[in-house]
C-alpha cells in the first residue's frame, strides 16, 4: 500500500504531474454498471476511463492503461487513489512500477483526500444520472 503522497495538493504546475483515479456505480435496467476514471489534476480532464458490470481490478487497470497510452508521460506521474482492493492489488502496484508511475493513496475512509475525483462523480450523478435509469 502506498502512502498519501498527494497530500491534497490538487493544483500541479503542469500536465501529467498528478493524476487521480476512482470508481463509481451507476444503476441500469440490467443491474449496476461500474465506471473507473483517471483525471489529470492540471487540466481536470478525464484522460482514462473504463466501464464494466463487475467491480474488479481490471476496470481500474484498463482506465489507467488508457491514460498512460493516451498521454505517454515522459516523467514520473503521481497516481492517487483510495484504498479500495482494486488499488491495493498486486497487479495495480506492478502496473504502476512497470510504467514509471508513483502510487499514492488516501487515508482510510477519507474521501477529501481524493476530492477531485469524488467531486466529478457527484457532478456526473447530479447532472446526468439522478432519477434516471439507463
Amino acid at each position: 500500500m502506498s502512502p498519501n503522497r498527494l497530500q491534497r495538493q490538487f493544483n500541479p504546475d503542469a500536465p501529467d504531474e498528478r493524476w487521480v483515479t476512482d470508481i463509481t456505480y451507476i444503476r441500469t435496467h440490467e443491474g449496476w454498471l461500474y465506471l473507473a476514471l483517471v483525471v489529470d489534476l492540471f487540466s481536470r480532464k478525464i484522460i482514462g476511463w473504463s466501464m464494466q458490470s463487475r467491480m474488479t481490478k481490471d476496470i481500474v487497470l484498463n482506465a489507467l492503461l488508457m491514460a498512460a497510452w493516451r498521454h505517454n508521460p515522459q516523467k514520473q506521474v503521481l497516481v492517487h487513489s483510495d484504498q479500495g482492493s482494486q488499488y491495493t492489488s498486486h497487479e495495480w502496484q506492478s502496473f504502476l512500477k512497470s510504467h514509471g508511475l508513483e502510487g499514492s493513496m488516501s487515508r482510510r475512509g477519507n474521501c477529501h483526500d481524493n476530492a477531485v475525483a469524488e467531486s466529478f462523480f457527484q457532478l456526473l450523478k447530479r447532472e446526468r444520472i439522478k432519477k434516471k435509469i439507463y
